[in-house]
């Protein structure tokens, strides 16, 4: 197998050829690191890239493999983690420049899940200021560019992550999701990206500071490497404010699953906005084509997501001022932001509407196992392309966006982004798949069906191979 080859492995299938021998921990780190020297300062998908830390891991678990039969499920398999998650002893910048130097004191409860599975962490991707923007594009850092067209942006904000697999980087990623979060950099990629079920991942060892709208989940080349980095980052620890058992089986068992007759339906209108661009209509529509081909009960149906915007992005602005980052050192659009906060008042009265609104939305899924719709209104922007703009409308574009997303954090429904397909520029479109709650093994196996009737993977971007 030729490099290039290697490093478009799925993550699983590179953990079986360091059990068998055929390649070491070391070889696979090595890989990886020669990789983002060559391309990331093209793409800038990495803030951080720990070499050294990365490189002396792989060799303590290279020795260990002639010692051990005992060995987790990614032993030696390389990640990268999202820069909103701390990893002890490495800088977390949350996207602020002036925090460069800040170095983590502990690793973020899932990050300790993904050093027990035995990854080797190959660094922190790039975010959007504070989690803040559907692009990644923060101040003193350069923009994360998209692998298939260096000219748009990667999404936002785990851009980081998602340019970083798409572009061959790391073998699979962590990223964090409040309102689109993973499922559009996906999108902008061409990737696989979960947004997990609320209480589904735990927030430890600190809050969670939105009310539940924000999610860690998987972002991956396949359906079953981010099912089985679910399967890694799920699960109750002790004082979560909420959470859901264990699956059974596992989320990767269910890629494999037999699926029913699912009754599914499809949208390519949100409400307040309106239609979708053509594109990402027709990427919706091919897939309903095909589900209705396979013999699932397809109807055309949404829930009402009226009156969501307002309670929603006083949540949403409300995570600035909880970040206790100085305003000054702050984008404007932040700045802008927190100033528009309002009082604990203020937000206590968006969460409650906002629960209210969410009830209507999970009640329309009691007759219906799936939901299909774009995951973003339009194809990628280019980088830069707002970024005139004043705040108002800057959150505007938006809004008018990504309006497919955030629902879904205000529900705590499991979302998919699959990629689907190219626009004319050949960036990577697709669609969204949301569930009921807690339902993910059934969007893992309804995911996994289209994956086989269309594969993906082997797309890979030109800069790339």
């Amino acid at each position: 197998m030729n490099k290039t080859d290697l490093a478009f492995t799925s993550a699983l299938e590179q953990a079986q050829l360091i059990r068998s021998g055929e390649v070491s921990p070391v070889e696979l780190v090595e890989l990886y690191l020669e990789r983002i020297q060559q391309l990331d300062g093209q793409i800038g998908s990495y803030f951080t890239v720990m070499a050294e830390s990365a490189i002396a891991d792989a060799k303590a678990k290279t020795e260990l493999l002639s010692k051990s039969n005992e060995l987790p499920p990614f032993f030696g398999v390389p990640i990268a983690i999202k820069d909103l998650n701390p990893v002890a002893g490495v800088p977390c910048t949350y996207g602020v420049s002036a925090l460069k130097n800040e170095i983590a004191k502990y690793d973020d409860g899932i990050v300790t899940r993904i050093r027990h599975a035995g990854f080797t962490i190959l660094g922190k991707t790039a975010t959007s200021e504070l989690g803040s923007f559907p692009y990644t594009e923060p101040t003193g850092f350069p923009p994360t560019r998209n692998p298939w067209n260096l000219h748009h942006t990667a999404g936002g904000s785990s851009g980081g992550s998602a340019a970083s697999v798409a572009a061959g980087l790391c073998a699979i990623a962590q990223g964090s999701d409040a309102g689109g979060s993973i499922r559009g950099p996906a999108f902008c990629c061409g990737v696989v990206g979960i947004k997990p079920s609320r209480g589904r991942v735990s927030w430890a060892p600190v809050g969670d500071r939105l009310s539940g709208l924000s999610s860690n989940g998987p972002i991956a080349r396949t359906v079953a490497d981010a099912a089985a980095l679910l399967d890694v980052m799920s699960g109750y620890v002790t004082g979560d404010p909420y959470w859901l058992p264990d699956p059974e089986p596992s989320f990767l068992a269910a890629t494999t699953q037999q699926l029913g007759r699912l009754r599914i339906a499809f949208t390519t209108s949100i409400s307040p906005v309106g239609e979708a661009d053509a594109v990402c209509q027709q990427a919706v529509r091919d897939t309903v084509n095909r589900l209705e081909a396979m013999g699932h009960i397809i109807e055309p149906g949404c829930p009402d997501f009226s009156g969501l915007i307002e309670p929603f992005t006083r949540i949403w602005q409300s995570a600035v001022g909880a970040s206790g980052i100085p305003q000054e050192v702050l984008q404007p659009f932040n700045q802008w932001l927190l100033a528009q906060s309002g009082t604990a008042g203020d937000y206590l009265r968006a969460v409650s509407h906002m629960q209210a609104i969410a009830r209507q939305i999970v009640a329309f899924f009691d007759t219906v196992d799936v939901l299909i719709t774009p995951t973003y209104m339009h194809s990628p922007i280019s980088i830069g392309a707002w970024a005139n703009l004043n705040p108002e409308a800057t959150l505007q574009e938006m809004v008018n966006w990504i309006a497919p997303c955030p629902p879904f954090n205000a529900s705590g429904q499991p979302a998919i982004a699959l990629p689907t397909g190219f626009d004319n520029n050949k960036l990577p479109i697709g669609i969204q798949l949301v569930g009921r709650p807690a339902s993910e093994s059934t969007l893992l196996a309804l995911a996994a069906q289209l994956e086989a009737a269309q594969p993906w993977s082997q797309h890979r971007p030109a800069i790339a191979v």
